[in-house]
């Protein structure tokens, strides 16, 4: 009884909104905790187990959103970054902008694949017999939206023929096409062999034998995207088909055909849409503090983030007209390409929101210790929601407790060795490695080139070398996706903050938020 939730419906508008869908509030027991936020009953439970208080949480939340979604236009056009986007979105109402978007979007299409969408017959697009000399082509694996297709949210048809000899065809084969962005229907020679409908599962389809024949083969696959990515994407190596000990590799270039452009508005097609409706209509409702945890979706525009993310608290303080505390949850684990050699936009992300806490009245809970590398939602919700508990104590509720691990401080060169102080060491570093090896650290020189380095605990610092480089002058840790492997804390079990000394070049510097170009 001393845990409630309300659950603000999941909704979206291009004007401001001043209610929500009818809901009610839920008292936390064993009947209703499924349907709390996780990490968000953990941290209730925590905070009432600590204070013998009830607590309240009103969860408006959407997965797989961007941050713009949740910024007023008002505070866009405010923005020397944002403002020049903002101005190119018409103040209209959900349904007139929807007609804008397919519009757009047709406009831009048709001339790829010199047809008009309304004539579109895609009865024959799965047969080995039909034509698609004269269909546009794309490259395969790669999101459309990073190609000449562009942003779009609908249904497209991919193919791709291929040659067998008699040889191949004599014996079962097995379809792999790595991930498909969000949903598909697949056919060879215009036989159904599969169907998924889950945007990040590997997909793999057994092809009876007999299906294949001597000659031209063709897969057809009918993609659905709803929304953000669309189209076949992750690694080359798992987009093949297998024929006994042949396999024939599919990546490259695919034809592609555009059958209907998607007549609704996804969450994250413009900004300030979850704002508007979900956001937007609880204000002045009372609080005591926001938890945050986002920053997956725009991993891509990691950079831009540095902007947004205080754009965002700063605008709902605002509206608020009150300091409230800020806390928010780092990227977890997560197995992405990339590293310090080759950018990593994950790690630039967890830059971002670090730098945030220039903020006043914020706090960071850092996770890369309990993600999952395989998973982009990690199980591990408990001790989330007990880090965000142990901000929310120290911050609001005035308890003298540790709520962070070790930060960067600064570094000191002398001769190939680097030495690391921290500020948030309290009770000293540690590691759980029996060994005492401290992993996650690298160094470079003046030619930006990264190895990993040997670190060790030295009177509460860490001293960090390489022999591949003599004259060091940056250090990195964590600076990866799949930052399991880091393993410094301080003696209260916080990690330590993934950061870099350096100021060079990112990946993600460049990359910034558009919207489809309406007028």
């Amino acid at each position: 009884p001393f845990i409630r939730h309300i659950k603000v419906s999941r909704q979206i508008s291009t004007l401001p909104q001043y209610d929500i869908k009818a809901t009610t509030w839920q008292v936390c027991d064993s009947l209703t905790v499924g349907d709390f936020t996780a990490v968000g009953y953990f941290f209730a439970k925590k905070i009432s187990q600590e204070l013998n208080i009830p607590i309240g949480l009103v969860n408006a939340s959407w997965g797989g959103t961007n941050i713009e979604t949740w910024i007023s236009r008002g505070a866009f056009e405010s923005s020397d970054e944002f403002k020049e986007m903002i101005a190119s979105m018409p103040l209209v109402k959900l349904d007139s902008m929807i007609d804008i978007k397919v519009q757009a979007v047709a406009k831009r299409v048709e001339p790829l694949q010199e047809s008009k969408l309304k004539n579109i017959n895609t009865t024959f697009f799965k047969e080995t017999t039909f034509d698609d000399s004269r269909w546009p082509e794309l490259s395969v694996p790669l999101h459309w939206e990073r190609q000449e297709l562009g942003e779009l949210d609908g249904v497209v048809w991919l193919r791709k023929s291929i040659v067998l000899t008699a040889v191949n065809t004599a014996k079962p084969a097995t379809l792999e096409l790595s991930r498909i962005d969000d949903d598909d229907i697949t056919y060879v020679n215009g036989v159904k062999v599969g169907s998924t409908n889950q945007w990040d599962a590997k997909r793999k389809y057994a092809i009876p034998a007999g299906l294949l024949v001597e000659g031209k083969n063709t897969i057809a696959i009918r993609v659905v995207d709803t929304g953000g990515g669309g189209g076949i994407y992750g690694n080359t190596n798992d987009l093949r088909l297998t024929i006994d000990q042949t396999v024939v590799e599919l990546s490259g270039k695919w034809r592609y055909q555009v059958e209907s452009i998607q007549s609704s508005l996804n969450v994250n097609a413009f900004p300030s849409l979850a704002y508007n409706a979900m956001i937007h209509p609880l204000i002045p409702f009372a609080f005591n503090g926001v938890l945050w945890y986002q920053g997956e979706s725009n991993a891509p525009r990691a950079y831009q983030y540095r902007k947004a993310f205080p754009l965002l608290i700063e605008d709902w303080r605002k509206k608020w007209n009150t300091n409230f505390p800020f806390y928010y949850v780092q990227l977890a684990t997560f197995t992405t390409a990339g590293n310090s050699n080759l950018g990593s936009d994950w790690a630039e992300l967890r830059e971002a929101q670090t730098r945030t806490l220039q903020l006043p009245n914020t706090g960071m809970c850092v996770t890369t210790d309990i993600g999952n590398p395989a998973d982009i939602h990690p199980t591990n919700k408990q001790d989330v929601g007990k880090r965000l508990a142990a901000l929310a104590l120290n911050g609001v509720y005035k308890h003298q407790t540790v709520c962070s691990g070790p930060t960067f401080k600064d570094m000191q060169i002398k001769g190939n060795e680097i030495t690391v102080s921290f500020d948030n060491v309290h009770g000293g570093l540690t590691t759980p490695d029996q060994y005492e090896y401290i992993k996650g650290f690298e160094v470079a020189g003046s030619d930006q080139v990264f190895y990993y380095a040997k670190a060790a605990i030295k009177n509460n610092t860490i001293v960090v070398s390489s022999e591949k480089v003599q004259q060091p002058s940056a250090v990195r840790f964590g600076w990866v996706g799949d930052a399991s492997d880091c393993n410094l804390f301080n003696a209260e079990g916080f990690p330590a903050v993934p950061f870099r000394t350096d100021q060079w070049k990112t990946i993600t510097t460049d990359e910034k938020y558009k919207i489809e170009k309406l007028k």
